[in-house]
């Protein structure tokens, strides 16, 4: 059974696209950094369905923590959680579909074969792990570089899974918008003294994603 957290687009607003948010490997769905972000999406005209891999409702219902199964046997999951909010929000309605962390990274390695089958029109990542912490030869990276789904990827400047300094080497698809959270970390945190804060960071993440859902 899949569990969602759906909510709808302000009313006030021109309605501008639906997105399935999934979560990191260590939040649920109900994660502080989605808590600040969902309302700033659904103000801005995006629609949102928070969606959790069951490994994750496990930990929520008993309690105790486990690490994600590997990362391709959760593929079937977001499939379906794609097919099953499709069905509710008919077949004109633009749907996108992303995450934090892990849940992005997912996302994109599944992408390019949903917008072949006109089930999504783009691809939302924040904080996208491209290598793990203190292993930046250990790239994420190999399918980013052919990627034809239009992607934006949302990164703190100083994400130890990337920084910018890191990832402006990479090869990676022209499909893909970079937006950078001022001395952001890996949840746009930035430190103190430099300009930036948390929440100010997370609501440049919510401009950049209505802007691209807009354009796409």
């Amino acid at each position: 059974m899949l569990e969602f957290m759906t909510e709808e687009a302000d009313a006030k607003n021109e309605p501008v696209a639906h997105l399935i948010l999934t979560h990191g490997a260590s939040q649920p769905m109900t994660s502080r950094f989605f808590e600040t972000l969902v309302p700033m999406l659904l103000s801005r005209g995006i629609s949102v369905s928070r969606f959790e891999f069951a490994y994750m409702r496990q930990i929520r219902e008993t309690g105790k923590r486990r690490p994600p199964p590997k990362i391709e046997t959760m593929f079937p999951e977001l499939v379906e959680a794609v097919d099953e909010i499709r069905a509710r929000i008919g077949t004109n309605a633009k749907l996108l579909i992303g995450g934090k962390s892990m849940g992005g990274r997912i996302a994109s390695m599944l992408a390019d074969e949903l917008l072949e089958k006109g089930q999504i029109s783009g691809l939302v990542c924040l904080g996208y792990p491209f290598h793990p912490p203190k292993k930046p030869d250990s790239l994420r990276t190999a399918h980013l570089a052919d990627l034809k789904c239009p992607a934006l990827i949302v990164q703190g400047e100083r994400d130890p899974f990337g920084t910018q300094d890191e990832v402006a080497d990479y090869a990676l698809s022209p499909a893909i918008e970079l937006c950078w959270a001022g001395d952001g970390d890996h949840d746009f945190g930035p430190r103190g003294g430099r300009g930036f804060t948390r929440k100010g960071n997370i609501e440049g993440a919510a401009n950049a994603i209505a802007r691209f859902a807009a354009r796409i």
